[in-house]
C-alpha cells in the first residue's frame, strides 16, 4: 500500500456553559498520497488515544472513529462520538497535567492502521475544564499574542448552529483596515498557500466558499498584486472558477493602462471546452469590438482549429458578413502559408460553400467569382478546385449555361471558354488532370459528353490547313493506353480514314522504344469474333509480316491463345483452307543453305508438340525424305526422360494394328538398337523371324500351349486339371477319375510363352492355354488326405480337380508335379503346383 501523509489540524471547542458542555472535541485531517495528491471521496478509519504526560504516556481513553474525505481530501470528526475501546472521555482529568493525543489510521476505512501520529492537545481543549471548574464563562485578555510551533490547528470554534463561528468588527475610518486579517510571514511558502481561506462543504448548488460583499460603489472582493494574480478563482470539478453576475449594471469589467486589459486562457491539451463563451438571448450584438486606432478590431489566430467561426441557422441570416460601404474590399483573407487558404467557404448542408453572384448589374461587364494571380509579379493559380473524399460522386467543378453559344468567339456562349492568348506559349487552354488508381467509367481528366442525338463528345480541329501540328497527341507515361476507344453499340472503336496518299492507321515505334506497333484483344469470354479481320479485294497479300533482320530471333508472326481447353481452332495460328486446293498451313524454309528446322513444335508442358488429326481417308502425319535423312526421326536428348515414339490405340473396337511396318526392298522389318555406341541387339527379318541377343524374359511362370476342349470353353477356368480327349484329335477335357494316365496339363492362370500352331494372324477363340511346365496354380482337394509341400499330384474322382498321391498306387504318367503349398481345408481349393507331367 502507498504511504498515505497526513496534514492533520485538531480542532478543539467548547461552550463555556456548565449546563451544555459539550463532551467532544473536533477533529479534521487532509489526506494525501505519497505524491502529493488529495485522495477524494475516500472512506477512512481513524484510532484515536488521549495519552497523559508525554508522547508515550498512559492511554487515559480510546475510540474508533470512521469519516469520509471531501472533495478537497478533507475528513471531520468528533472526538467523543465514536466507538469507545477504553476509558471515559468525560472523566479526563484536563488540569492533572500535559496531555497528548494518538491517532492510527487507515486510509481503506478499516482496522489495518498503518499510519500513526502523536500530538500535544495546547490550551483550547482545557477550556473543557469549565465544566468541573464551575466557572461559567471565560475570555481572552486582549490584546493576545502566541507563539506555537505546530503543525495542527491551533484555534477551532465548531458552530452547530445558525450563527457565525468567527466574526470580526473594525468600525474605524483609517483606510485599508481589515476586520479579519490572515498573514503568511514566509516569503517562499508552499505551494498554493493562503493568509485567508474559506472552505465550504456543502454539496448544494449555491454553497460560497469566500463571500466578500460591499454596500457601496467599491469592491465586494479587491485583490491585489504586483506579479502575481490579484484574485484567482479554481473550479476543480464542474462549478465556476470566478462567476460575474450584474442585475443593471456591467457584470465584469477588465481594464488596463499599460497591459492585457483581459486573458482567458487553457493550459490542458486535453480540455475540449471552450476557452470563452458569450451567450445573449436578447436582439444586441453579443460581442461588440470597436477601435479609433489602426489596430485590428478582432485578431483571432489558431494553430489548428478556427481563427474566426460563424454560425447562423437561418437562411436569410450569415455566419460571417462584410460589408463595404467605399472602395475598400467587403471581406479580405490572407495568408502566408503554402497549404492553407486566405478565404474558405464551407457547407456543411446541401447549399454551397462559396456564392458569389451579380445581383443587379445588367451591363455584362459584373463578375460573381473573380480569381486573379499575376497582380505584382505573382504566380500560382487564379483559381482551383478539389474533392478530397474519395466516396463523393459529385462533379468538381460545374460550369452550365441556356445560351445558344457561338463556338468561333471565345466570349459569347459558350458553357465554359479557355484561350491562351500567346502565340509563342506552350500552355494548354485546357489541362484536365485526375489522380486515381482506377481506370473506371468517367474517371478522365478531361470528360466530354454528348448527350443529344448528334452533336460530338469530343472534338478537335487543327484549323490552320498551313498547320504542321496534330489534330489530337495521346501521350501516357505510365502503362495505360494513350488512347481507348469503346462503342456501346454496333459502331466502331475507332474509325479512321484518309482522302490523300497516307495511312488510314500507322502505328510505328520509334528507334528508342521496345514496345509493339499494335495489339489487339478480345476478353469476353463469349465473343466469338475475330479478334482482328484483314481483307483485301485486290491480289495482294491480306497480311504480310517480317522481320527484316538478318540477327534477329524474334518471329515475324507470334499467335498465342491462352485456353484450358484444346478444343478444335483453340490454336496459337489458325489456318484454313476453303478452296479445293491450298494449304491451311505452309512453312518452307527456303534458303538451300540453312540448317533451321521448316517447322518446330514445342510443349512445355504435358501436352503434344504437335498432333495430327485426319478426318477421312488421309493419314495424320505423311512425311517424305526426298535426302538421304529419316522421313520420321524421333530422340530423347541426353537430360530427357521421355520416349522417343509411342503408339497407342484407343479405341477397343478398332482391330487395325497400332503399328504396320512394311518392308519392300527384302531387308529385315525392324532393328533395335541399344548401348552408348548403338549395336544391334535384336532383329525382326522378312520372313518374320525374330532374332534376340540377349534372350527373352516372360511375365509368367509357367509354359503353356494353346488347345481345344470338348464342349463350350466358357465351362473351362484356370485351375482345371485337364486330360487327352478320346474322342476328337488335339483336344483336351476336364479329368473325372483318380490317378488318369490321360493327365496332359493344368488351364494356365498367366502363361510366361503360350505356344500354338496358328498363324499370327489367329485369334485363338474357342482354345485354352493348357500349362505343360511352370509353377500354376491348380485345383486341389483333400481326396487323398491333407497335402504338404512336396507331395505327388494326381487326378482325384472331382471334375477338373487334383488330390494327393499315394505313393504305394501311382504310376508312371499319373503324376501332374509337385506340391509347392500346404492344403487341409474343406472342399475345393487352389494351391501352386509345380507342374511337371510324368
Amino acid at each position: 500500500m502507498k504511504k498515505i501523509l497526513l496534514t492533520v489540524g485538531i480542532l478543539l471547542g467548547c461552550h463555556l456553559v456548565s449546563a451544555q458542555t459539550p463532551e467532544k472535541m473536533s477533529y479534521q485531517a487532509v489526506m494525501r498520497n505519497s505524491s502529493g495528491q488529495l485522495l477524494i471521496n475516500q472512506n477512512i478509519g481513524v484510532k484515536v488515544s488521549v495519552l497523559q504526560g508525554s508522547p508515550a504516556g498512559t492511554a487515559v481513553y480510546s475510540e474508533r472513529l470512521t469519516g469520509t474525505t471531501n472533495t478537497n481530501g478533507l475528513v471531520s470528526l468528533e472526538i467523543g462520538s465514536g466507538t469507545v475501546l477504553s476509558g471515559t472521555f468525560s472523566t479526563i482529568n484536563w488540569a492533572s497535567g500535559n496531555y497528548y493525543l494518538k491517532t492510527e489510521t487507515d486510509p481503506t476505512g478499516g482496522t489495518s492502521y498503518t499510519i500513526a501520529g502523536t500530538s500535544q492537545l495546547l490550551s483550547v481543549p482545557y477550556a473543557m475544564y469549565a465544566k468541573t471548574s464551575g466557572s461559567s464563562g471565560g475570555s481572552f485578555t486582549l490584546p493576545y499574542i502566541a507563539s506555537v510551533n505546530n503543525a495542527n490547528t491551533l484555534f477551532s470554534i465548531n458552530n452547530d448552529g445558525d450563527g457565525t463561528s468567527l466574526e470580526g468588527t473594525n468600525n474605524t475610518t483609517t483606510s485599508s483596515i481589515a476586520s479579519v486579517r490572515g498573514i503568511v510571514s514566509q516569503t517562499a511558502p508552499g505551494g498554493f498557500s493562503s493568509a485567508v481561506r474559506g472552505i465550504n462543504n456543502g454539496t448544494g448548488g449555491l454553497g460560497i466558499g469566500t463571500w466578500g460583499s460591499q454596500n457601496g460603489s467599491g469592491w465586494g472582493v479587491y485583490g491585489v498584486t504586483p506579479a502575481g494574480l490579484g484574485v484567482y478563482g479554481n473550479a476543480s470539478g464542474a462549478g465556476t472558477g470566478v462567476y460575474a453576475n450584474s442585475n443593471t449594471g456591467t457584470g465584469l469589467t477588465a481594464t488596463s493602462t499599460n497591459g492585457i486589459p483581459a486573458s482567458i486562457s487553457i493550459f490542458n491539451n486535453a480540455n475540449n471546452n471552450n476557452a470563452l463563451n458569450v451567450n445573449s438571448v436578447g436582439n444586441g450584438t453579443v460581442v461588440n469590438v470597436s477601435t479609433t486606432g489602426n489596430g485590428t478590431g478582432v485578431l483571432s489566430s489558431t494553430e489548428s482549429g478556427f481563427a474566426v467561426h460563424g454560425i447562423t441557422s437561418a437562411q436569410s441570416s450569415a455566419g460571417i458578413i462584410g460589408d463595404n460601404n467605399s472602395a475598400g474590399e467587403a471581406v479580405v483573407g490572407r495568408t502566408t502559408s503554402d497549404i492553407a487558404g486566405a478565404v474558405v467557404g464551407r457547407n456543411d448542408g446541401g447549399a454551397y460553400g462559396v456564392r458569389g453572384f451579380i445581383a443587379t448589374n445588367t451591363t455584362g461587364t459584373g463578375v460573381g467569382v473573380l480569381g486573379q494571380v499575376g497582380i505584382g509579379g505573382s504566380k500560382g493559380r487564379a483559381g482551383r478546385f478539389q474533392n478530397l473524399n474519395s466516396s463523393n460522386n459529385k462533379n468538381t467543378f460545374e460550369v452550365e449555361t441556356n445560351s445558344n453559344g457561338n463556338i468561333p468567339d471565345n466570349t459569347e456562349g459558350n458553357a465554359s471558354s479557355f484561350l491562351v492568348d500567346n502565340t509563342n506559349s506552350v500552355a494548354a487552354a485546357v489541362r484536365g488532370e485526375v489522380k486515381t488508381i482506377f481506370g473506371n467509367f468517367g474517371a478522365a481528366g478531361i470528360f466530354g459528353v454528348s448527350s443529344g442525338t448528334g452533336g460530338f463528345a469530343g472534338l478537335f480541329h487543327a484549323s490552320n490547313p498551313a498547320g504542321n501540328g496534330n489534330a489530337l497527341v495521346a501521350i501516357t507515361d505510365g502503362n495505360g493506353n494513350a488512347i481507348t476507344a469503346n462503342a456501346s453499340k454496333d459502331g466502331n472503336g475507332v474509325e479512321t480514314n484518309i482522302d490523300g496518299a497516307g495511312n488510314a492507321l500507322y502505328a510505328w515505334v520509334p528507334s528508342f522504344a521496345t514496345g509493339r506497333a499494335g495489339k489487339f484483344n478480345i476478353f469476353n469470354t463469349s465473343n466469338t469474333s475475330d479478334v482482328i479481320t484483314v481483307t483485301t479485294v485486290g491480289n495482294g497479300i491480306a497480311g504480310n509480316f517480317k522481320v527484316d533482320r538478318t540477327t534477329g530471333t524474334s518471329p515475324a508472326v507470334k499467335g498465342e491463345v491462352n485456353s484450358q481447353f484444346a478444343n478444335f481452332g483453340t490454336a496459337g495460328i489458325y489456318g484454313i483452307s476453303s478452296g479445293t486446293g491450298g494449304y491451311a498451313g505452309l512453312f518452307h524454309a527456303s534458303n538451300t543453305t540453312g540448317n533451321g528446322p521448316a517447322l518446330l513444335a514445342i510443349a512445355d508442358g504435358n501436352g503434344n508438340a504437335i498432333t495430327a488429326n485426319a478426318s477421312n481417308g488421309g493419314d495424320g502425319i505423311e512425311a517424305t525424305i526426298d535426302g538421304s535423312g529419316n522421313a520420321i526421326y524421333g530422340w530423347v536428348p541426353n537430360f530427357a526422360t521421355g520416349r522417343a515414339a509411342r503408339f497407342t490405340n484407343f479405341n477397343t473396337s478398332n482391330t487395325n494394328p497400332v503399328i504396320t511396318a512394311e518392308q519392300r526392298s527384302g531387308g529385315s522389318i525392324a532393328i533395335f538398337r541399344a548401348g552408348s555406341t548403338p549395336a544391334n541387339v535384336a532383329r525382326i527379318d522378312a520372313t518374320g523371324k525374330g532374332f534376340f541377343n540377349g534372350g527373352t524374359q516372360n511375365s509368367g511362370a509357367d509354359l503353356a500351349e494353346a488347345f481345344d476342349v470338348e464342349g463350350n470353353s466358357a465351362e473351362y477356368e484356370p485351375g482345371d486339371i485337364l486330360i487327352i480327349s478320346t474322342d476328337s484329335d488335339r483336344t483336351v477335357e476336364k479329368s473325372s477319375k483318380p490317378y488318369s494316365n490321360l493327365v496332359a496339363g493344368v488351364y494356365a492362370t498367366k502363361p510366361g510363352v503360350l505356344l500354338t500352331e496358328e498363324n499370327i494372324e489367329s485369334e485363338l477363340i474357342g482354345k485354352v492355354p493348357m500349362g505343360v511346365i511352370g509353377v500354376i496354380p491348380t485345383k486341389v482337394c483333400l481326396e487323398g488326405g491333407k497335402i504338404e509341400r512336396g507331395d505327388l499330384i494326381v487326378t482325384s474322382s472331382q471334375s477338373g480337380v487334383a488330390m494327393k498321391a499315394n505313393l504305394k498306387k501311382v504310376k508312371i504318367g499319373q503324376v501332374i508335379g509337385k506340391a509347392l503349398q500346404d492344403y487341409d481345408q474343406n472342399g475345393i481349393g487352389k494351391i501352386k503346383v509345380l507342374v511337371n507331367i510324368k
